[in-house]
């Protein structure tokens, strides 16, 4: 069953919709933890520059999320990390060097859980992209958003581009994010296949949003089609006072709703939220060439139920 379901009608799509994180559940961790990590390092290991990236004055951020981290999930997840002196065992295989002599400390961090870890740093020009690991993408490309503010971060995502009303309410919550009061907010996508690693440019973006192709074959669309959630994070850091984003990725087959215990609920908020989406939404997620197949999908295994 999902971990998450944020197409269940308690949030609207592309609304702020944070909520307050208990600090204890900050970061989640199950049994696809090994098959992250695996692919994390063959990404390292193959195209580092593209998943990586850090401002030269970072270190000592990135080494406070670090060692933030490591004792967080040696306290909370006993039973799959343990401290070998400078090394950190995963599972009991996976060995992260956490020592000061380390890779980069947020690298590091990053090999030890699911999540993608991005740090925020205010300056000049609002808080900005100053250091990441960005294996896991949804439909963005980190090396292009190195640097930029949040709101032009934002700016492809409709109605969260700079000079929005809800790009000012994002500035002010990191502005006021409190360290002792973390939050969360979700996402949901839908993708053709299980892949976790799913780059995009800005190019890509415009001919996507120019031609709007489909992103499944004319095949079986249901057999094809996976829920992508995003469950987004972000913490305060008490000595740097930069912000840590975190990014967990959940892929979730769509034929996994019909052995839900709700699943005429879920299918049915689904497809309305499908439904609901304009034209701009639809070309932002990809999914204006698919949207009546998907909503005609969910609205059967709904009636079904």
């Amino acid at each position: 069953m999902p971990a998450h379901t944020p197409y269940d009608g308690s949030t609207k799509p592309f609304t702020i919709a944070l909520k307050p994180l208990d600090p204890q559940e900050w970061i989640e961790i199950d049994a696809d933890l090994q098959a992250y990590l695996a692919e994390k390092d063959r990404l390292y290991g193959s195209i580092a520059d593209k998943v990586f990236v850090e401002q030269a004055d970072t270190s000592a951020a990135q080494r406070e999320v670090l060692d933030m981290l490591v004792p967080y999930l040696l306290e909370h997840h006993p039973d799959i990390y343990k401290q070998d002196g400078q090394e950190i065992v995963v599972g009991g295989t996976h060995r992260i060097d956490i020592s000061e002599a380390s890779e980069q400390p947020l690298r590091a961090a990053s090999r030890l859980v699911p999540e993608d870890l991005i740090l925020m740093r205010r300056g000049d020009i609002g808080w900005r992209l100053a250091a990441g690991s960005l294996c896991f993408p949804s439909s963005w490309s980190l090396r292009e958003k190195f640097g930029l503010a949040l709101q032009e971060i934002h700016e492809p995502v409709p109605a969260f581009g700079r000079g929005t009303r809800t790009a000012d309410i994002i500035e002010r919550i990191f502005d006021h994010l409190a360290v002792e009061q973390p939050v969360q907010r979700f996402n949901w996508s839908l993708q053709a296949g299980n892949a976790l690693y799913m780059p995009f440019s800005h190019q890509q973006r415009i001919d996507r949003a120019t031609n709007r192709p489909s992103k499944f074959s004319t095949d079986e669309i249901a057999a094809q089609a996976f829920i992508r959630i995003e469950r987004q994070t972000l913490r305060k850091l008490p000595i740097s006072g930069d912000i840590l984003f975190t990014i967990r990725i959940y892929l979730d087959p769509l034929t996994m709703l019909a052995r839900h215990p709700e699943k005429a609920q879920l299918a049915s908020s689904f497809a309305a939220q499908l439904a609901a989406l304009n034209l701009d939404q639809l070309d932002y997620k990809g999914l204006t060439a698919d949207r009546d197949r998907l909503v005609a999908v969910l609205e059967k295994m709904a009636a079904g139920a």
